[in-house]
């Protein structure tokens, strides 16, 4: 039961980590949001793997993420090799230019910090 809990907790910081990187380039500073994009980019490169997939008893396997398995649990069923494609290659380095055109291209602050 305790175990179970504790995945649970752990999926819903996974969840909440996910979405805060999708808004980030417009709440935190580039010079915070782009480290933090290297270093997830740096995690896939290095471990092949995101590590807080395990933490909630996701295993990674036949091209499973924690995108298709929220798409899945939503009764899509997406292409895993693709979704895995668009967020361990493209989707971090797309949110890093975000942040860049949108606080420094257009000259508009973040919202936080």
């Amino acid at each position: 039961m305790l175990l179970k809990l504790k995945s649970s907790l752990l999926f819903w910081l996974h969840l909440f980590v996910t979405l805060l990187a999708w808004v980030a380039p417009f709440l935190f500073s580039w010079k915070i949001s782009l480290p933090v994009y290297a270093l997830v980019m740096l995690q896939f490169g290095v471990f092949g793997r995101c590590l807080m997939n395990e933490q909630h008893g996701l295993q990674e396997e036949d091209g499973r993420i924690f995108y298709t398995d929220l798409l899945e649990k939503m009764r899509f069923t997406p292409d895993r090799a693709l979704v895995k494609f668009i967020v361990r290659k493209l989707l971090y380095p797309v949110l890093a230019v975000v942040a860049l055109v949108w606080q420094v291209g257009l000259g508009n602050a973040p919202l936080l910090f």
